[in-house]
């Protein structure tokens, strides 16, 4: 059984406060280092429920972040050599798992909330649904057949996750206090949250379907400011519609951004 485990930062454990996204702040080790505490103990989880194989992906901010004398050795770590976001996920995994996921961009109490970017996305739906990185990963997994199996992050993104996803296993470990701030599980109590609901996702291969939305979709980005705009509509397949919103159809699920 193989697995894919899909990482970000904004909702790792120990993580409380927008400075430590900074990579010049104090506490920015601090984070990356309980970033691979908590991918740890998913791995950790994943094998204990019977997975034969474990694939990582460091994703936030386009990578960077795994510190990686302290990856679990049985992990295998994507360096995403054929050059795609998605790195080497294929049909050949079973499940994919989202270590430290946030919600989505407007989310009341989500920690961190943003889709893509917090300073020129404010809007992001596929057929008419909002979305946020949580489902545009749910949908490219589903690309390949792959469903979405756990979820570990702050309460509002897995109340979130099991809104696109079910079955669904989560890991709660903080909640948002607004938007800047949160309060923290214990660390102790945190991992072992995940490593149990990675551990009980195993049982969910089989189970758990891909998460497919209805093709051709017809996915529309409004961001904050016009200048955001300009010159998109002159992508491939790109139409503007207004000042701020662009739309897209296409029923290829790794072509998600307009």
């Amino acid at each position: 059984m193989r697995i894919y485990i899909h990482t970000d930062l904004e909702g790792i454990s120990g993580v409380d406060c927008i400075e430590m996204m900074a990579r010049d702040h104090a506490r920015h080790q601090e984070a990356l280092e309980n970033l691979m505490h908590d991918l740890n103990a998913a791995v950790d989880g994943a094998f204990a429920g019977g997975a034969t194989h474990v694939t990582v992906l460091d994703s936030h901010g386009g990578g960077g972040n795994f510190l990686l004398e302290m990856l679990d050795p049985r992990a295998e770590n994507d360096t995403k050599p054929n050059g795609r976001w998605w790195g080497i996920m294929d049909e050949s995994y079973q499940g994919t798992l989202f270590i430290g996921a946030h919600a989505m961009a407007g989310t009341m109490n989500g920690f961190l909330d943003h889709t893509q970017s917090s300073l020129s996305w404010y809007s992001y739906s596929v057929n008419g649904r909002r979305m946020g990185e949580l489902a545009q990963w749910g949908i490219v997994a589903g690309h390949f057949g792959i469903p979405m199996l756990m979820v570990s992050g702050d309460e509002r993104a897995c109340v979130e996750a099991h809104e696109f996803f079910q079955p669904l296993e989560t890991a709660v470990v903080k909640r948002g206090l607004g938007r800047n701030r949160a309060e923290l599980v214990d660390l102790a109590k945190a991992r072992s949250r995940i490593r149990e609901a990675a551990q009980r996702a195993m049982a969910l291969v089989g189970k758990a379907k891909p998460f497919t939305p209805t093709k051709p979709m017809e996915i529309r980005l409004e961001v904050t400011r016009a200048d955001y705009a300009d010159g998109a509509q002159d992508r491939e397949g790109v139409e503007r519609i207004d000042a701020r919103t662009l739309r897209k159809v296409t029923s290829c699920g790794l072509d998600l951004f307009p």
